[in-house]
Protein backbone atom coordinates (compact mmCIF):
# COMPACT_ATOMS: atom_id res chain seq x y z
CA UNK A 1 0.00 0.00 0.00
CA UNK A 2 3.01 2.74 0.91
CA UNK A 3 4.29 1.79 -2.51
CA UNK A 4 0.78 2.69 -4.26
CA UNK A 5 1.40 6.22 -2.44
CA UNK A 6 5.11 6.46 -3.30
CA UNK A 7 3.73 5.95 -6.54
CA UNK A 8 1.30 8.45 -6.57
CA UNK A 9 3.13 11.34 -4.95
CA UNK A 10 5.76 10.67 -7.84
CA UNK A 11 2.94 10.72 -10.70
CA UNK A 12 1.78 14.17 -8.62
CA UNK A 13 5.19 15.54 -9.07
CA UNK A 14 5.41 14.12 -12.19
CA UNK A 15 2.30 16.07 -13.80
CA UNK A 16 2.93 19.19 -11.52
CA UNK A 17 6.42 19.59 -13.09
CA UNK A 18 5.02 18.71 -16.29
CA UNK A 19 2.87 21.51 -16.24
CA UNK A 20 5.01 24.29 -15.22
CA UNK A 21 7.20 23.42 -18.00
CA UNK A 22 4.37 24.02 -20.34
CA UNK A 23 3.62 27.39 -18.72
CA UNK A 24 7.45 28.64 -18.47
CA UNK A 25 6.86 27.43 -22.74
CA UNK A 26 4.05 29.15 -23.53
CA UNK A 27 6.00 32.32 -21.53
CA UNK A 28 9.11 31.49 -23.54
CA UNK A 29 6.99 32.13 -27.17
CA UNK A 30 4.96 35.08 -26.07
CA UNK A 31 7.70 37.19 -24.33
CA UNK A 32 8.37 40.20 -25.71
CA UNK A 33 12.09 40.42 -26.02
CA UNK A 34 13.50 43.67 -27.70
CA UNK A 35 15.53 42.64 -30.76
CA UNK A 36 18.03 44.92 -29.91
CA UNK A 37 18.90 43.64 -26.62
CA UNK A 38 22.29 41.88 -26.02
CA UNK A 39 21.29 38.28 -27.39
CA UNK A 40 17.83 37.99 -26.97
CA UNK A 41 17.68 34.74 -27.43
CA UNK A 42 19.74 33.59 -24.74
CA UNK A 43 18.08 36.31 -22.52
CA UNK A 44 14.51 34.84 -23.07
CA UNK A 45 16.11 30.98 -22.38
CA UNK A 46 17.13 32.65 -19.16
CA UNK A 47 14.16 34.46 -18.02
CA UNK A 48 11.74 31.20 -19.42
CA UNK A 49 13.97 29.30 -16.85
CA UNK A 50 13.12 32.19 -14.19
CA UNK A 51 9.88 32.04 -14.70
CA UNK A 52 9.97 28.20 -13.87
CA UNK A 53 11.61 28.92 -10.53
CA UNK A 54 9.13 31.51 -9.80
CA UNK A 55 6.25 29.86 -10.50
CA UNK A 56 7.80 26.39 -8.78
CA UNK A 57 8.72 29.47 -5.28
CA UNK A 58 5.54 30.18 -5.72
CA UNK A 59 3.23 26.80 -5.71
CA UNK A 60 5.82 25.33 -2.88
CA UNK A 61 5.39 28.47 -1.18
CA UNK A 62 1.76 28.03 -1.21
CA UNK A 63 1.93 24.66 0.19
CA UNK A 64 3.91 25.78 3.37
CA UNK A 65 6.83 23.77 1.74
CA UNK A 66 9.47 26.54 1.54
CA UNK A 67 9.34 30.74 1.39
CA UNK A 68 9.35 32.12 -2.21
CA UNK A 69 12.50 34.07 -1.36
CA UNK A 70 13.99 30.98 0.38
CA UNK A 71 14.16 29.00 -2.64
CA UNK A 72 15.02 31.62 -5.10
CA UNK A 73 18.18 32.48 -2.94
CA UNK A 74 18.79 28.90 -3.52
CA UNK A 75 18.70 28.97 -7.07
CA UNK A 76 19.78 32.37 -7.80
CA UNK A 77 22.86 32.16 -5.61
CA UNK A 78 25.50 31.77 -7.81
CA UNK A 79 28.27 28.74 -8.41
CA UNK A 80 31.29 28.84 -6.16
CA UNK A 81 34.22 30.49 -8.09
CA UNK A 82 37.61 28.43 -8.55
CA UNK A 83 40.88 29.36 -6.18
CA UNK A 84 42.66 32.55 -6.80
CA UNK A 85 46.16 32.68 -6.83
CA UNK A 86 46.53 37.01 -7.43
CA UNK A 87 44.23 37.41 -4.07
CA UNK A 88 44.53 36.96 -0.32
CA UNK A 89 40.64 36.07 0.88
CA UNK A 90 39.16 36.56 3.65
CA UNK A 91 35.89 36.85 5.75
CA UNK A 92 35.27 39.25 8.05
CA UNK A 93 32.56 40.34 10.49
CA UNK A 94 32.35 44.68 11.13
CA UNK A 95 29.95 45.28 13.51
CA UNK A 96 28.10 42.07 13.33
CA UNK A 97 27.82 42.87 9.17
CA UNK A 98 29.64 39.30 7.43
CA UNK A 99 32.18 40.85 4.80
CA UNK A 100 34.65 39.10 2.59
CA UNK A 101 37.76 41.26 1.72
CA UNK A 102 39.57 40.72 -1.26
CA UNK A 103 43.31 41.99 -1.50
CA UNK A 104 46.22 42.17 -4.49
CA UNK A 105 49.09 39.35 -3.00
CA UNK A 106 51.18 41.55 -5.25
CA UNK A 107 52.94 44.28 -2.92
CA UNK A 108 52.34 47.77 -3.48
CA UNK A 109 54.79 50.46 -3.12
CA UNK A 110 51.81 52.79 -1.28
CA UNK A 111 48.56 52.54 -0.05
CA UNK A 112 45.59 51.26 -2.21
CA UNK A 113 42.24 52.19 -3.12
CA UNK A 114 39.60 50.84 -1.12
CA UNK A 115 36.26 50.14 -2.93
CA UNK A 116 33.30 48.65 -0.64
CA UNK A 117 31.08 46.51 -2.95
CA UNK A 118 27.09 46.45 -2.25
CA UNK A 119 25.02 43.66 -4.49
CA UNK A 120 21.88 44.36 -5.59
CA UNK A 121 18.74 41.93 -5.24
CA UNK A 122 16.23 44.27 -4.33
CA UNK A 123 17.29 43.56 -0.56
CA UNK A 124 15.62 40.36 -0.60
CA UNK A 125 18.40 38.30 -2.89
CA UNK A 126 21.60 38.34 -3.71
CA UNK A 127 25.07 37.80 -1.28
CA UNK A 128 28.47 37.91 -1.25
CA UNK A 129 29.12 34.34 -3.14
CA UNK A 130 26.84 35.57 -5.91
CA UNK A 131 29.00 38.67 -6.34
CA UNK A 132 32.40 36.92 -6.40
CA UNK A 133 33.41 36.88 -9.76
CA UNK A 134 33.01 40.58 -9.63
CA UNK A 135 34.47 41.51 -6.82
CA UNK A 136 37.88 39.42 -7.52
CA UNK A 137 37.62 41.10 -11.24
CA UNK A 138 37.46 44.74 -9.94
CA UNK A 139 39.95 43.76 -6.93
CA UNK A 140 42.46 42.33 -9.92
CA UNK A 141 42.22 44.87 -12.94
CA UNK A 142 41.80 48.18 -10.65
CA UNK A 143 44.54 46.70 -8.25
CA UNK A 144 42.60 47.66 -5.25
CA UNK A 145 41.76 46.14 -1.83
CA UNK A 146 37.75 45.35 -2.49
CA UNK A 147 35.20 44.71 0.34
CA UNK A 148 31.60 42.82 -0.61
CA UNK A 149 29.19 43.77 2.10
CA UNK A 150 26.60 40.60 2.75
CA UNK A 151 24.27 42.93 4.73
CA UNK A 152 21.01 41.07 6.23
CA UNK A 153 18.41 40.32 4.01
CA UNK A 154 14.31 41.17 4.22
CA UNK A 155 12.09 39.95 5.11
CA UNK A 156 13.98 38.29 8.00
CA UNK A 157 15.92 41.26 8.23
CA UNK A 158 12.94 44.43 8.28
CA UNK A 159 13.98 47.33 6.11
CA UNK A 160 16.29 50.35 7.13
CA UNK A 161 18.55 47.51 8.44
CA UNK A 162 20.07 46.57 4.82
CA UNK A 163 21.17 50.67 4.67
CA UNK A 164 22.37 51.13 8.33
CA UNK A 165 24.19 47.54 7.67
CA UNK A 166 26.00 49.00 5.02
CA UNK A 167 25.89 52.86 6.75
CA UNK A 168 27.96 51.18 10.09
CA UNK A 169 30.48 49.07 7.93
CA UNK A 170 31.64 51.32 5.56
CA UNK A 171 32.12 53.92 8.25
CA UNK A 172 33.98 50.77 10.53
CA UNK A 173 35.91 50.57 7.50
CA UNK A 174 37.53 54.36 7.04
CA UNK A 175 37.80 54.17 10.48
CA UNK A 176 40.37 51.24 9.89
CA UNK A 177 41.26 51.64 6.29
CA UNK A 178 45.00 51.38 7.35
CA UNK A 179 44.57 47.87 8.47
CA UNK A 180 44.46 46.74 5.31
CA UNK A 181 46.96 48.93 3.81
CA UNK A 182 44.07 50.66 2.17
CA UNK A 183 44.47 54.75 2.14
CA UNK A 184 41.17 56.36 3.42
CA UNK A 185 41.28 59.32 1.48
CA UNK A 186 41.27 56.63 -1.65
CA UNK A 187 37.60 55.07 -0.87
CA UNK A 188 34.88 54.50 -3.47
CA UNK A 189 31.23 52.70 -2.92
CA UNK A 190 29.95 51.00 -5.84
CA UNK A 191 26.47 49.81 -6.16
CA UNK A 192 24.43 47.76 -8.52
CA UNK A 193 20.16 47.96 -8.45
CA UNK A 194 19.08 48.35 -4.64
CA UNK A 195 22.70 48.23 -4.10
CA UNK A 196 23.24 51.45 -6.06
CA UNK A 197 20.70 52.86 -3.77
CA UNK A 198 22.32 51.36 -0.60
CA UNK A 199 25.25 52.78 -2.23
CA UNK A 200 23.73 56.56 -2.91
CA UNK A 201 22.40 56.19 0.61
CA UNK A 202 25.64 55.77 2.27
CA UNK A 203 27.19 58.83 0.73
CA UNK A 204 24.20 60.70 1.53
CA UNK A 205 24.26 60.24 5.03
CA UNK A 206 27.66 60.29 5.12
CA UNK A 207 28.20 64.13 3.58
CA UNK A 208 28.41 66.19 6.94
CA UNK A 209 30.10 63.37 8.52
CA UNK A 210 33.56 65.58 9.86
CA UNK A 211 34.76 62.75 12.34
CA UNK A 212 36.10 60.45 9.71
CA UNK A 213 37.41 60.05 6.02
CA UNK A 214 35.13 61.51 2.80
CA UNK A 215 34.16 58.93 0.26
CA UNK A 216 36.18 59.80 -2.42
CA UNK A 217 33.75 58.16 -5.40
CA UNK A 218 30.65 56.12 -5.73
CA UNK A 219 29.95 53.98 -8.91
CA UNK A 220 25.72 53.59 -9.40
CA UNK A 221 24.89 50.72 -11.57
CA UNK A 222 21.53 50.69 -12.61
CA UNK A 223 20.56 52.30 -9.55
CA UNK A 224 16.95 51.77 -8.30
CA UNK A 225 16.72 56.08 -6.82
CA UNK A 226 12.85 56.94 -6.55
CA UNK A 227 9.35 55.21 -5.93
CA UNK A 228 6.96 58.07 -6.53
CA UNK A 229 6.90 57.25 -10.04
CA UNK A 230 6.49 54.45 -12.29
CA UNK A 231 5.32 55.55 -15.35
CA UNK A 232 8.30 57.69 -16.53
CA UNK A 233 9.54 56.56 -20.33
CA UNK A 234 11.82 54.44 -19.30
CA UNK A 235 9.04 52.16 -17.09
CA UNK A 236 6.52 52.61 -20.60
CA UNK A 237 9.11 50.95 -22.96
CA UNK A 238 10.64 48.51 -20.78
CA UNK A 239 7.99 47.37 -19.10
CA UNK A 240 7.93 43.62 -19.52
CA UNK A 241 11.65 43.64 -20.55
CA UNK A 242 13.42 41.27 -18.29
CA UNK A 243 14.74 40.80 -15.61
CA UNK A 244 13.01 43.35 -13.72
CA UNK A 245 9.45 43.75 -15.04
CA UNK A 246 7.92 47.24 -13.95
CA UNK A 247 5.51 45.34 -11.69
CA UNK A 248 7.86 43.01 -10.60
CA UNK A 249 9.86 46.07 -9.73
CA UNK A 250 7.00 47.21 -7.38
CA UNK A 251 6.32 43.74 -6.32
CA UNK A 252 9.59 43.51 -4.92
CA UNK A 253 9.83 46.84 -2.63
CA UNK A 254 6.65 46.37 -1.20
CA UNK A 255 8.28 42.51 -0.02
CA UNK A 256 11.05 44.68 0.74
CA UNK A 257 9.07 46.81 2.91
CA UNK A 258 7.04 44.49 4.44
CA UNK A 259 4.23 45.78 3.04
CA UNK A 260 0.82 44.12 1.65
CA UNK A 261 1.78 43.32 -2.21
CA UNK A 262 -2.35 44.71 -3.12
CA UNK A 263 -1.05 48.11 -3.26
CA UNK A 264 0.54 47.25 -6.11
CA UNK A 265 -1.59 48.35 -8.76
CA UNK A 266 -2.48 51.63 -7.02
CA UNK A 267 0.96 52.80 -6.63
CA UNK A 268 2.05 51.92 -10.18
CA UNK A 269 -1.03 54.11 -11.34
CA UNK A 270 0.85 56.90 -8.98
CA UNK A 271 -2.19 56.73 -6.01
CA UNK A 272 -0.24 56.88 -3.53
CA UNK A 273 1.49 60.46 -4.13
CA UNK A 274 -0.54 63.17 -3.10
CA UNK A 275 -0.75 66.68 -5.14
CA UNK A 276 1.43 68.45 -3.18
CA UNK A 277 4.44 66.24 -3.04
CA UNK A 278 3.94 65.43 -7.05
CA UNK A 279 4.35 69.33 -6.96
CA UNK A 280 7.02 69.61 -4.89
CA UNK A 281 9.17 67.10 -6.11
CA UNK A 282 8.51 67.66 -9.91
CA UNK A 283 11.50 69.72 -10.38
CA UNK A 284 13.56 66.08 -9.74
CA UNK A 285 11.13 64.04 -11.03
CA UNK A 286 9.63 64.28 -14.27
CA UNK A 287 9.52 63.41 -17.62
CA UNK A 288 10.48 66.87 -18.78
CA UNK A 289 13.68 66.44 -17.57
CA UNK A 290 14.65 63.26 -19.52
CA UNK A 291 16.85 63.89 -22.83
CA UNK A 292 13.87 63.72 -26.18
CA UNK A 293 16.02 61.15 -27.38
CA UNK A 294 15.32 58.66 -24.75
CA UNK A 295 10.88 59.54 -25.05
CA UNK A 296 10.64 58.32 -28.48
CA UNK A 297 6.69 56.62 -28.29
CA UNK A 298 6.41 58.21 -24.68
CA UNK A 299 2.64 58.59 -23.94
CA UNK A 300 1.92 60.95 -20.45
CA UNK A 301 -0.28 58.83 -18.28
CA UNK A 302 -3.78 59.64 -17.76
CA UNK A 303 -4.14 61.52 -14.01
CA UNK A 304 -5.24 59.29 -11.22
CA UNK A 305 -6.97 59.39 -8.32
CA UNK A 306 -4.63 60.12 -5.01
CA UNK A 307 -5.80 57.75 -2.03
CA UNK A 308 -5.09 58.64 1.38
CA UNK A 309 -5.24 54.90 2.80
CA UNK A 310 -2.58 53.73 0.13
CA UNK A 311 -0.27 56.91 0.93
CA UNK A 312 -0.44 56.38 5.16
CA UNK A 313 0.22 52.48 4.13
CA UNK A 314 3.77 53.16 1.98
CA UNK A 315 5.02 56.32 3.74
CA UNK A 316 8.55 54.99 3.56
CA UNK A 317 8.72 55.71 -0.36
CA UNK A 318 8.95 59.06 0.33
CA UNK A 319 12.33 58.80 2.35
CA UNK A 320 15.65 59.00 1.24
CA UNK A 321 16.64 55.68 2.11
CA UNK A 322 14.48 54.35 -0.53
CA UNK A 323 14.17 57.40 -2.71
CA UNK A 324 17.55 58.78 -2.57
CA UNK A 325 16.62 61.39 -5.53
CA UNK A 326 14.41 63.14 -2.96
CA UNK A 327 17.36 64.04 -0.89
CA UNK A 328 17.61 68.07 -0.41
CA UNK A 329 20.19 69.75 -2.11
CA UNK A 330 22.33 70.89 0.62
CA UNK A 331 22.73 66.96 0.69
CA UNK A 332 23.20 66.50 -2.98
CA UNK A 333 25.59 69.36 -3.49
CA UNK A 334 28.31 67.61 -1.24
CA UNK A 335 28.41 64.18 -2.79
CA UNK A 336 31.54 62.56 -4.26
CA UNK A 337 32.23 62.24 -7.49
CA UNK A 338 30.01 59.74 -9.44
CA UNK A 339 29.56 57.59 -11.69
CA UNK A 340 26.76 56.70 -13.83
CA UNK A 341 25.97 53.11 -16.04
CA UNK A 342 22.26 52.94 -17.07
CA UNK A 343 21.14 50.31 -19.49
CA UNK A 344 18.54 51.01 -22.03
CA UNK A 345 16.54 48.31 -21.93
CA UNK A 346 15.85 48.73 -18.15
CA UNK A 347 13.04 50.26 -16.61
CA UNK A 348 15.42 52.04 -13.57
CA UNK A 349 16.87 53.44 -16.78
CA UNK A 350 15.56 57.14 -15.84
CA UNK A 351 16.11 57.05 -12.37
CA UNK A 352 19.36 57.41 -13.31
CA UNK A 353 18.84 60.25 -15.51
CA UNK A 354 17.20 61.80 -13.20
CA UNK A 355 20.21 61.79 -11.01
CA UNK A 356 22.38 62.36 -13.45
CA UNK A 357 20.98 65.60 -13.92
CA UNK A 358 20.28 66.64 -10.43
CA UNK A 359 24.26 65.88 -9.45
CA UNK A 360 25.04 68.07 -12.22
CA UNK A 361 22.98 70.78 -11.41
CA UNK A 362 24.74 70.73 -7.80
CA UNK A 363 28.27 70.51 -9.63
CA UNK A 364 29.05 67.23 -8.53
CA UNK A 365 31.20 65.84 -11.46
CA UNK A 366 29.46 63.26 -13.15
CA UNK A 367 31.27 60.28 -15.56
CA UNK A 368 27.87 58.35 -17.58
CA UNK A 369 28.08 55.20 -19.67
CA UNK A 370 24.98 54.01 -20.81
CA UNK A 371 24.73 50.91 -22.53
CA UNK A 372 22.52 50.83 -25.43
CA UNK A 373 21.82 47.12 -25.54
CA UNK A 374 22.09 46.17 -21.55
CA UNK A 375 19.33 44.65 -19.48
CA UNK A 376 18.64 45.01 -16.23
CA UNK A 377 20.62 42.39 -13.99
CA UNK A 378 23.10 42.10 -16.66
CA UNK A 379 26.23 41.91 -13.88
CA UNK A 380 24.20 38.60 -12.17
CA UNK A 381 25.83 36.74 -15.11
CA UNK A 382 29.63 38.11 -15.02
CA UNK A 383 32.22 35.76 -15.04
CA UNK A 384 30.39 32.93 -16.04
CA UNK A 385 32.27 32.48 -20.16
CA UNK A 386 29.96 31.15 -22.36
CA UNK A 387 27.02 31.70 -19.89
CA UNK A 388 27.55 35.40 -19.60
CA UNK A 389 26.39 38.04 -21.94
CA UNK A 390 28.96 40.52 -23.48
CA UNK A 391 26.87 43.54 -22.00
CA UNK A 392 27.47 42.51 -18.31
CA UNK A 393 31.50 42.50 -19.09
CA UNK A 394 30.87 46.57 -20.60
CA UNK A 395 29.35 47.32 -17.21
CA UNK A 396 31.85 45.83 -15.01
CA UNK A 397 34.79 47.14 -17.40
CA UNK A 398 32.73 50.83 -17.23
CA UNK A 399 33.13 50.20 -13.24
CA UNK A 400 36.47 49.24 -13.14
CA UNK A 401 37.90 52.21 -15.40
CA UNK A 402 36.03 54.59 -13.29
CA UNK A 403 37.53 52.65 -10.21
CA UNK A 404 41.27 53.37 -11.74
CA UNK A 405 40.75 56.61 -12.19
CA UNK A 406 40.97 57.48 -8.41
Amino acid sequence: MESYYILVLLAGILVAFVLLVLIATDHFFKEQIPSDVDQPAKLRLYHCLYTLVEILAKNLNHLGIIKEHTLIRLITGGLPAWQDSQLFIKDLHFDGVPMRIYLPREPSASKRRGVIFIHGGCGIFGSIRSYERICRYIARKSDSVVLSLGYHLAPEYRYPAQTLECLSATVHFLKTADTYGVDPARIIVCGDSVGGTFATSVCQELVHRTDIPKIRAQVLIYPFLQALNFNLPSDQKNAAVPFLFRERAVHFILKYLNKDCSLKEPILAGSHVPGSINLKYSKWISPDLIPDEFKLGYKPPLPTVFLPQVHEEVQELFEPRVSPLLAEDAVVCGLPDTCIVTCEHDVLRDDGLLYKKRLEDNNVHVTWHHVENGFHAAVGFFGYGIFSFPSSNTIINHAVDFIKGY
